[in-house]
């Protein structure tokens, strides 16, 4: 059994007078969700709570009712995996018909980035450029890859990492909640081992600091989640600060003692 610690900070940034990013964590039921907002004054900020809350509520009345890490045959993958896909649907139904009935949110929508922890597993879902990072023994993968112009060119070898940070397309996103009344999102199902630190964030800190700098500063600061995501953020503000900065840190550990029946389902 694996439990969790938690913590999300979202900040302004240098540049920008409101923000549109939106994040919270309910650590009882290893639920994660960060959104990035876009589109007309206020209306992404509309955008990226509605998906926040859509999606958290709707993981927190389904997830302890569901078989825990149980394989779905049609789609291969856990049950908690596809809720959190269907979540997301939800979220996107939802923005998609107030863009199209509200005047004042046209043309608004999001990106969205989720994560679920139960037992010793984890399911990740996302839409957009929003990134979830994991270091294990000092060296950090990518969980998501991003949906952008940008991040298909440096697949492709077109660009660099370094140069894919000051491109003129890094904000376009090929897939975001809102803009088509449906959308898929990706999903990623990983393992958890003791000490894995998890980092949700929106491009407002991977646009301007390196992956090699976050890396460096999840290992420099990691047995104090507040203290790293105020230097992360204090980076980015730092390199100009152009855009909201949002994080959330995620830390595993294994629980010394592992109860039976509900409470099993349930993160400390």
């Amino acid at each position: 059994m694996t439990t969790v610690e938690m913590f999300a900070m979202t900040d302004v940034g240098i540049r920008r007078d409101h923000n549109e990013d939106c994040v919270q964590v309910t650590p009882s039921h290893g639920i994660a969700v960060l959104a990035d907002g876009m589109g007309g004054y206020n209306a992404g900020e509309v955008a990226s709570e509605m998906a926040v809350d859509i999606i958290t509520t709707s993981l927190q009345n389904k997830i302890l009712d569901i078989p825990q890490a149980e394989i779905d045959k049609d789609t291969g993958f856990t049950g908690e995996s596809m809720l959190l896909r269907q979540a997301i649907k939800a979220s996107n139904e939802a923005i998609y018909h107030t863009a199209q009935t509200r005047s004042e949110c046209a043309g608004m929508g999001t990106t969205v980035l989720a994560a679920l922890f139960y037992g010793n597993h984890i399911t990740a879902a996302h839409v957009g450029d929003s990134r979830m990072y994991r270091l294990r023994n000092k060296k950090l993968t990518h969980v998501t890859e991003d949906h952008s112009l940008i991040h298909e060119q440096v697949q492709r070898g077109l660009v660099t990492a370094d140069d894919a940070r000051h491109s003129m397309i890094k904000n376009l996103v090929t897939r975001a909640l809102g803009s088509d009344p449906d959308v898929e999102a990706d999903l990623v199902e990983d393992i958890a081992v003791d000490g894995d630190l998890y980092l949700m964030c929106s491009d407002g800190l991977t646009d301007v600091v390196s992956d090699e700098d976050i890396c460096q500063t999840l290992i420099d600061y990691k047995n104090n989640l507040e203290k790293t995501a105020i230097q992360l953020i204090q980076m980015a503000n730092d390199a100009g600060g152009p855009d909201n900065i949002s994080i959330i840190l995620i830390r595993t550990k294994e629980a010394a003692q592992t109860k039976r029946g509900l409470f099993s389902r349930l993160f400390n």
